[in-house]
């Protein structure tokens, strides 16, 4: 039996692990933000309101990266984290082992292990939520890589610069990382909105951009055509370069089915490997998925 937790800007979500498919939450509490002695309390209070005792580790999945060599993260979201070595720092508090991963990595473990990638050997999850983000699996094991980023798709100065049908010019927007260009700027919900205020001069919502897509608005389908078009091309080079057997995608658009399957065909249509079978899908863990996720880990770094 291993606890696990989903930790976030706003909510700390607990549970108990005694297996990759049995796994019983706990109440959740608020984050605390600004006080590292407070986060680790309100931690260890969740763990009481269990058995009362860790089990043999602690697993955590959380906003922000891991170094893997010196185990220091780097979390905006949670400033009082941010620079820590987290895992070191709350093994003192807790008493136990402590494992800490990005809550990405978190969700493809999740989805290749009990989720839409179940017994493939290798899975590529991908993340479009309010931004881009992506992990990598391999025969059933997170794959974190240098510097933690395996998986990582959403930076790098990758973006095109033209896209759509008839093709229109796409600036290279600056990044939250110090880049200029990266998927993170154009994919997700942000980038779905920023792309429409580019191409139509309107602020809209994604939920609202979306909706209307669905209605069959054009303004709204050529922003999807456009953001589609240009967020396509680097999962099919992942793909082609892992060998990925599926792509799960997470985050709010992954519940636009419609949308997800517009990406499958355009990124199948990028890869070297022909095939009529679905490669890009929605996550089939619609429930507390980076949850779900930590769990694994812990239950495997218990076996390992």
């Amino acid at each position: 039996m291993i606890t696990c937790f989903d930790i976030g800007g706003s909510a700390i979500k607990g549970a108990v692990a005694s297996a990759p498919d049995r796994i019983e939450p706990l109440p959740k509490v608020p984050t605390p933000l600004a006080d590292f002695g407070a986060f680790a309390d309100a931690v260890a209070g969740v763990i009481a309101r269990g058995p009362g005792r860790p089990g043999d580790r602690v697993a955590v999945s959380i906003t922000g990266v891991v170094d893997p060599d010196t185990g220091r993260i780097k979390c905006a979201n949670i400033p009082c984290i941010d620079g820590r070595s987290l895992a070191a720092d709350l093994e003192a508090r807790l008493g136990c082992p402590v494992l800490v991963a990005n809550d990405a990595d978190c969700f493809a473990l999740a989805e290749a292990v009990v989720g839409a990638g179940r017994g493939l050997p290798i899975v590529f999850g991908a993340i479009l939520g309010t931004g881009v983000g992506g992990g990598l699996v391999i025969d059933g094991r997170l794959i974190t890589g240098a510097g933690g980023f395996a998986g990582e798709w959403g930076h790098g100065p990758v973006a095109a610069t033209m896209a759509g049908t008839p093709p229109v010019a796409v600036p290279r927007l600056a990044c939250g990382c110090g880049q200029a260009g990266c998927v993170d700027t154009i994919g997700g919900a942000r980038g779905l909105e920023r792309l429409h205020g580019h191409l139509h001069g309107v602020d809209l919502p994604s939920t609202a951009i979306i909706e209307a897509w669905l209605a069959g608005d054009p303004a709204a389908g050529r922003t999807v055509d456009c953001q589609v078009d240009l967020i396509a091309g680097p999962p099919a080079l992942v793909v082609n370069v892992t060998g990925a057997h599926l792509v799960p995608v997470g985050g709010g658009l992954a519940n636009c089915v419609p949308l997800i399957d517009r990406l499958d065909q355009a990124v199948r249509a990028r890869i070297l490997r022909r095939s009529e079978r679905p490669l890009v899908v929605p996550g089939a863990l619609a429930i507390e998925p980076g949850l779900v996720g930590a769990g694994i880990l812990g239950l495997q770094g218990v076996s390992a």
